[in-house]
């Protein structure tokens, strides 16, 4: 199955409720992705540009898109995005695809 990684920020309101009800939210995200068909491999907390990353896996790209939209819809984060992980083996695959491919340059 694919792998996901998303990066995520909560609204100052979800902060708000969480320093009022500290929660682990990584059961959350589990139920979540565990109702696709999926596992979820990891949630962290993070300094930066970000409040947290997570490491899913899903069935597809639908199934995913399915919980990101339902995370992204609740309210909580200010920012959702996902990133489809490739493995090694697949970028070796895509590579020799790519060298089949008779790309022309704009203009060229």
């Amino acid at each position: 199955m694919p792998l996901y990684l998303s990066r995520f920020s909560y609204t100052p309101e979800t902060w708000a409720r969480l320093i009022d009800n500290p929660e682990d939210r990584r059961k959350a995200a589990q139920s979540y992705i565990e109702s696709v068909g999926g596992k979820l491999h990891g949630f962290w907390y993070a300094f930066g540009e970000h409040d947290g990353y997570t490491l899913w896996e899903a069935p597809d790209n639908v199934s995913m898109a399915a919980v990101a939209v339902a995370i992204g819809g609740g309210g909580a984060v200010a920012g959702l995005e996902t990133t489809v992980l490739l493995t090694v083996d697949e970028t070796i695959d895509a590579l020799r695809k790519a060298e089949q491919i008779q790309y022309r340059a704009p203009g060229g």
